[in-house]
């Protein structure tokens, strides 16, 4: 499903009006009549009370029309307009004569005092005060209201988003309404899918509202749900060496986790032959722990880092592989730092970088620039500080842009890792992932998905396509550890665990999993 920018759904607005004749009375309508029904079916109407908050513009139209859609079926509306009564518009103003004219309260809103004994004798609230518009912090008696919905305790409607949420970063203006069901119009927005937004609009729907199939999946829209697409069979003939061999570069002397995770991790989510090259001090213990890896003891520095002496022996083996993954915990020394350089400038091969890797080439960017061979990179945000030279603050605050002029400018696929991690290409095209928890929020789940992603590409698919699978998987796997066990406590282990029954219910539940995670259900 495709995700649109705010300014981008007014364009899509615009042409509905123009292009299809498709008036904007009628787009308000069909707006209301999908958060009607989600009430209706989800709630219920007759005989329950209900306090509509209704602001300025288009979003409070909308409020008139879920009003009167619910006083005509049965229930006690009372409407508290947040805009000056004399400003509505278009649409909008039509639809205040229309329900002025019915026996519903409509009340004027100076301080939160005067909405107190009217929200805690309702059933239900519909929030439609700000809408995706909003640009500025929420003050003064905004902030009131929204912090007493937010403090009754009453069952929360947002209409198009929760009033306080940025609609194109997801981000709080100063407080925002914390919703049990948000109905968005159109397409989901940014704001309806990135964190914190996505948390506060509870559970989500979107209505079409008319628009036609052309309008909503063009090549226009950059952005998109992570689509569920299927993992090709596995053929009964295959060795290991058809399912993906992959090399990795990673370790040093006290990480000995990252490289064992990345590692591993492969193996578990159905590649193939799995090479790692680690400092020769560390093969032993990290054998001891995954003894099916195939390893490569390599040459130290004194610190106990991969030696650049190592580079022409993994060069001339990096080019034999189908993919090579460096960097996991493999220290901030120089002189490793400078071998992994070098080996990105030369490896003739897909590279997926990670960790330490993304430090290494953050020293010259160039090498990523001119690469004729695909490169990943995954970096959280403060690795992504490193790479674009902003602040994580920044980066947070906008990262669909981030992501899109980042993978452009270093022509690369880029993983910016996080709560619902998005994927971004160099034509801007930007997935976001819907799998995952706040538990896999620990050390090492990050190497995890180095790893997976690379038995993506070693099963078959395409390198955007095992980018975006590999994200997915890794999410899914996350997700059923945290069923198992919680997401407290949870480690690194017990997502790379979890990856052959990730795998297993990707294969056998490709309906469900594509309801679940791939789409925001349309009503």
């Amino acid at each position: 499903m495709k995700v649109s920018s705010v300014s981008q759904m007014r364009s899509l607005d615009r042409t509905a009006v123009e292009q299809y004749g498709i008036k904007e009375e009628l787009l308000m309508e069909n707006a209301g009549q999908a958060v009607y029904f989600v009430i209706h079916s989800r709630f219920g109407v007759r005989g329950k009370r209900f306090v509509v908050f209704s602001g300025a513009g288009n979003n409070g139209g909308d409020g008139f029309v879920i009003a009167r859609k619910l006083h005509s079926n049965g229930a006690a509306v009372t409407l508290f307009l947040m805009g000056n009564k004399g400003k509505y518009k278009g649409a909008a103003k039509l639809n205040l004569d229309i329900v002025s004219r019915l026996s519903i309260p409509i009340l004027e809103v100076s301080s939160v005092g005067a909405i107190k004994t009217h929200v805690l004798h309702a059933h239900g609230i519909v929030d439609s005060i700000f809408g995706t518009g909003l640009v500025r912090e929420v003050a003064g008696v905004y902030r009131d209201i929204i912090d007493f919905i937010n403090q009754s305790g009453r069952t929360v409607f947002s209409v198009d988003i929760p009033s306080g949420i940025n609609g194109d970063t997801g981000q709080v203006m100063g407080t925002a309404v914390r919703a049990d069901y948000t109905v968005t119009f159109g397409l989901p927005k940014a704001g309806n899918v990135l964190y914190p937004g996505f948390h506060l609009c509870g559970s989500q729907y979107v209505t079409h509202i008319s628009f036609p199939p052309q309008m909503i999946d063009t090549a226009d829209l950059k952005v998109e749900i992570n689509p569920f697409n299927p993992l090709p069979v596995r053929n009964p003939d295959v060795h290991k060496g058809s399912v993906g061999q992959v090399l990795f570069i990673a370790g040093a002397s006290t990480y000995f986790g990252a490289p064992f995770f990345s590692a591993f991790s492969f193996l578990k989510a159905g590649g193939g032959y799995c090479r790692l090259a680690a400092p020769a001090s560390m093969t032993p213990f990290i054998a001891d722990m995954g003894a099916e890896i195939v390893f490569l003891p390599q040459k130290e520095t004194h610190e106990g880092s991969i030696s650049l002496e190592n580079r022409a022996d993994l060069l001339e083996l990096a080019n034999k592989m189908d993919m090579v993954v460096l960097g996991p915990g493999l220290s901030l020394n120089t002189e490793s730092a400078q071998l992994i350089r070098e080996l990105v400038r030369d490896i003739q091969k897909p590279i997926l970088i990670d960790g330490d890797g993304i430090s290494a080439v953050c020293t010259d960017l160039d090498v990523l620039k001119t690469r004729k061979h695909d490169t990943v990179l995954t970096p959280h945000p403060g690795e992504m500080s490193r790479i674009t030279g902003m602040s994580v603050k920044g980066i947070v605050s906008d990262k669909i842009k981030c992501v899109q002029e980042t993978a452009r400018r270093l022509n690369a696929v880029l993983v910016l890792k996080g709560a619902h991690s998005l994927i971004g290409f160099p034509d801007q095209r930007v997935l976001v992932n819907m799998s995952g928890n706040p538990g896999m929020a620990t050390a090492g789940s990050g190497d995890v998905l180095t790893g997976t992603i690379a038995a993506m590409l070693g099963l078959g698919l395409d390198l955007k396509a095992a980018v975006a699978k590999g994200v997915f998987i890794h999410g899914l796997s996350g997700d059923l550890a945290a069923e198992a066990l919680g997401q407290d406590g949870l480690t690194a282990r017990d997502v790379l665990s979890h990856l052959p029954a990730a795998m297993k219910m990707d294969r056998e539940g490709s309906g469900s999993l594509g309801r679940r995670y791939c789409d925001i259900q349309v009503v």
